[in-house]
C-alpha cells in the first residue's frame, strides 16, 4: 500500500498528540489540581507547582503518582 498524503498526515496527527497535545493536557490537569488543593505540609504545594513547571512531563507523573497521597482530603 503507498503512502498517501492523507494516510501521513494522520500519522502526524497521532504524533502530535502523543508528544505535544497529551503532556500538554497532564501538565495543565496537574497544575490545576496543585493550586486548588491543600497539602498536608507547609511547602508541599510550592514544591509541587515548581516540580511541575521545571520538569513538565517528570513533574506531572510523579505528582499523579505520588503528590495525590499528600494532599488532605
Amino acid at each position: 500500500m503507498p503512502i498517501t498524503l492523507l494516510s501521513l498526515s494522520i500519522i502526524h496527527l497521532i504524533m502530535v498528540f502523543i508528544f505535544i497535545l497529551l503532556p500538554s493536557i497532564l501538565w495543565i490537569i496537574a497544575l490545576i489540581d496543585i493550586l486548588k488543593s491543600n497539602f498536608k505540609e507547609a511547602n508541599g504545594k510550592i514544591i509541587w507547582v515548581l516540580l511541575v513547571i521545571f520538569l513538565p512531563i517528570l513533574g506531572s507523573i510523579l505528582y499523579f503518582a505520588i503528590g495525590k497521597n499528600q494532599k488532605i482530603k
